[in-house]
């Protein structure tokens, strides 16, 4: 048994790590610990894109926000290479410049979008002229983006060298009971445990977990060059975007942009594909995405996907590109809300996320579960799950209560299941 920690953390994706920061900042010992030698789920296979702008109205949007600016301490302090210049999402159609204007006519002005409609002419100036076959551009100004497989290892390294977070790599993690963690390196105790186990829904608490009825997304993601040098600095979405993200679906006027989608491409729909496009800090694209949700993720990509994709990015971005990197994006979905926190048991938690979107609103998940474990500095809470049933501990896939799973999705200083689903 090794020394005492007030906080485990199993996980070092971006969940993971955000809990770790939240504590470390408060003066908390943490350890993290991840089965890998260097994170390679979602969090490092994502297009780095952390939006605002297609966050829905409520939770989704203020955690945007949150994050937004954790985002930009973590840029200072771990020297995370971080564009804040927002993202430019292309009306392509007649119904796509209409759902535009209409949210920037109403929702964006109700609640506070940072946001510009560029037409005409200053369409038309953007990038020299690069995107002018569109009939205009929705600038989300608060939006940002960066280079998940080195922002991911960046931040790592400042966590252990600045905080004196120690990380365990290359650690599985077997068991968990309230006050220790069982692993391939031994036995850890802890005040809290924090379970961050990306879409991993059966190695650790695999009962609590299965109560939330937990699905899977896998992507299809592309690396590529662009045949001439866009010095993009900018995300880029279309206005297929619009009938996945949340700010923009319920609208009535995206009813006119899914219908046309159905009308003239519905092997989009069927596939779930709608473009997003990403610069890297060495000239490169990535490009997705297409959704297949299920139980598990296949393995075997559709070359077909790939090639809608593609065309759709070289129409977007007026130029050929060529692929140099394909691999798969795996996340959890399909939940009955964005994300959750379960109290499984006291001093042991999960924090899981219900939808794509964990660079957007992970930073300040992890501020506020770490908040409402500790408060904003006393450590004197350490354990108290004061409003939760216990559970047993059991070998037989982690925690669970007799008769029953004792486990909450619950939203830190919110009603569950509060505000609206984002739909990816």
């Amino acid at each position: 048994m090794t020394h005492h920690s007030d906080l485990l953390i199993i996980g070092a994706g971006i969940l993971g790590l955000s809990h770790a920061y939240a504590a470390a900042k408060r003066g908390l010992k943490v350890k993290v610990f991840e089965r890998s030698a260097t994170p390679l789920g979602a969090s490092v296979r994502n297009f780095g894109q952390a939006l605002v702008t297609g966050q829905p109205p409520g939770p989704m949007l203020d955690l945007a926000r949150q994050s937004r600016d954790i985002w930009g301490e973590w840029a200072r302090l771990a020297g995370l290479q971080l564009k804040r210049n927002g993202s430019y999402l292309f009306a392509r159609s007649e119904a796509e410049e209409h759902l535009l204007e209409a949210f920037c006519a109403g929702r964006a002005q109700a609640y506070g979008y940072n946001v510009e409609l560029l037409q005409g002419a200053a369409l038309r100036d953007l990038y020299g002229g690069q995107f002018r076959h569109h009939r205009a551009a929705l600038h989300g100004k608060d939006d940002q983006q960066l280079y998940s497989r080195e922002a991911i290892p960046a931040l790592i390294d400042y966590l252990r060298e600045e905080l004196q977070v120690e990380f365990h790599f290359s650690t599985l993690v077997r068991d968990v009971e309230p006050g220790q963690l069982h692993s391939t390196a031994g036995s850890f105790r802890g005040a809290q445990i924090v379970v961050c186990s990306g879409h991993d829904y059966q190695t650790l608490l695999a009962e609590a977990i299965a109560e939330l009825d937990p699905h899977i997304c896998r992507l299809q993601m592309l690396r590529a060059r662009p045949a001439v040098n866009l010095n993009l600095q900018h995300a880029l979405l279309t206005g297929l975007s619009c009938v996945h993200y949340g700010a923009f679906a319920d609208l009535p006027e995206a009813a006119a942009v899914q219908a046309q989608i159905l009308r003239e491409a519905p092997y989009l729909h069927e596939h779930g594909i709608h473009l997003l496009i990403s610069p890297t800090p060495h000239g490169e694209l990535i490009i997705g995405d297409s959704h297949d949700y299920g139980r598990d993720a296949s393995p075997f990509n559709a070359e077909q996907v790939d090639d809608w994709m593609l065309e759709l990015a070289e129409q977007t971005l007026g130029c050929k590109v060529q692929v140099v990197e394909r691999w798969q994006g795996v996340y959890g979905a399909r939940g009955r809300v964005p994300f959750s926190f379960l109290r499984v048991a006291p001093g042991v938690s999960a924090a899981l996320m219900h939808t794509g979107v964990g660079m957007s609103v992970g930073p300040a998940l992890g501020e506020r579960n770490i908040s409402a474990l500790w408060g904003r500095h006393d450590k004197s809470a350490a354990g108290d799950c004061r409003g939760f049933r216990p559970v047993r501990a059991t070998r037989h896939g982690g925690l669970h209560r007799r008769g029953g799973v004792a486990a909450r999705t619950h939203v830190p200083g919110r009603a569950v299941g509060h505000g609206r689903r984002l739909r990816r």
